[in-house]
């Protein structure tokens, strides 16, 4: 028998619908590719650099919430923010589409997108992050 996970794991491979290459027309495809590839870049470079990195907004509750859970947990953390809710959503939807999250925060451990703000307190009292960050 499997032991049981929690209900935000799953051992089953993710599938993620992606628009095949092959849909899209040629003419747009470097659009596409380069679709504000300086923003991405920019958190990529980030996550290579730091064990901890959150990917805000400003006045967004749930980005202060990740924020303060990594403080309180004693746990430095690199903050990248871009705008506010009327400001910069252009760019905020470019990471949405690289990493297939589709809300902010954006919380990278080690590298991994780990969720949001609900993801990374069930980390934090399972003990699970402290594991990740030692590894």
């Amino acid at each position: 028998m499997r032991p049981s996970l929690p209900l935000y794991f799953s051992s089953e491979p993710m599938i993620r619908p992606v628009l095949a290459e092959s849909a899209i027309h040629p003419g747009i495809r470097p659009f596409i590719a380069q679709w504000h590839g300086a923003v991405v870049a920019q958190v990529q470079t980030a996550i290579a650099q730091h064990p901890v990195v959150v990917v805000g907004l400003s006045g967004n509750p749930f980005v202060a919430k990740a924020r303060k859970a990594l403080t309180a947990a004693g746990l430095a953390h690199e903050y990248i923010e871009f705008g506010s809710y009327f400001s910069q959503w252009r760019l905020r939807n470019a990471l949405k589409m690289w990493t297939g999250w589709p809300t902010f925060p954006m919380v990278f451990v080690r590298g991994t997108l780990v969720g949001g703000a609900n993801d990374l307190r069930r980390l934090i009292d399972s003990g699970e992050l402290q594991t990740m960050l030692q590894a």
